[in-house]
């Protein structure tokens, strides 16, 4: 039988052969994404994200309810007027060719908290004003280590942008961190966004979202 260290070696010299490896890979790249998920989302920490966002009413009611965005009707949604959160939303995935994802069978806390962070994406991709570029998704990703407590995964993801800019461009470097400061001030003056029901604001003008969420755009 594996001792403690030896196993938590094991896990730790995983985590950054995943890391590695992912730097290695294309921007966007999903496969590695998904094996990076898998290695650093163990049990403890979701446990420690939950108690944490058990802790305001808003996230409390959300693992109560486990509320879910179901089917969106994205060409629906554009046909609103163009001040209102659902067109923006609309418009944000038709004009990056995405698709609102939908994930599966949602049977328990940890299950519902990836199936809300994934199908709720892109609506704070928006709120944040956070594009889909590099920059814009290490924004967001800053954004998410603030608002989700110990959250791996996107701390990860920032450490796989920091160490691309090291290996690859370091001339980034200095825009990858106005990024991070970006989403991580945003974030601490934004109310909490994890439990929020965007099926709910479609058309509500995005602005009057924002300014209900303490959303500061960095522009601004």
């Amino acid at each position: 039988m594996q001792s403690v260290e030896s196993s938590d070696q094991i896990w730790q010299d995983s985590v950054i052969e995943t890391i590695v490896n992912f730097t290695k890979a294309a921007d966007g790249d999903f496969e590695h994404i998904g094996k990076l998920a898998n290695v650093v989302n163990d049990s403890y920490s979701l446990d420690k994200i939950i108690d944490f966002l058990s802790s305001t009413p808003q996230g409390k009611q959300a693992f109560q309810k486990r509320p879910r965005v179901g089917d969106v009707d994205l060409q629906k949604l554009h046909s609103l007027p163009a001040n209102t959160f659902g067109y923006a939303y609309a418009q944000h995935m038709l004009e990056n060719n995405l698709q609102p994802l939908q994930p599966g069978l949602v049977e328990n806390d940890y299950q519902f908290f990836s199936a809300h962070i994934t199908e709720t994406h892109d609506m704070w991709h928006i709120v944040t004003g956070s594009n889909t570029n590099v920059l814009g998704e290490i924004q967001l990703e800053a954004f998410y280590v603030s608002q989700l407590y110990a959250t791996r995964f996107w701390l990860a993801l920032l450490t796989k942008n920091l160490l691309k800019a090291v290996v690859y461009d370091i001339e980034l470097s200095t825009k990858y961190m106005d990024a991070i400061a970006q989403g991580w001030i945003m974030a601490k003056q934004a109310k909490p966004l994890f439990g929020m029901e965007w099926n709910l604001l479609w058309e509500t003008p995005l602005d009057d979202v924002r300014t209900s969420l303490n959303i500061i755009l960095p522009d601004s």
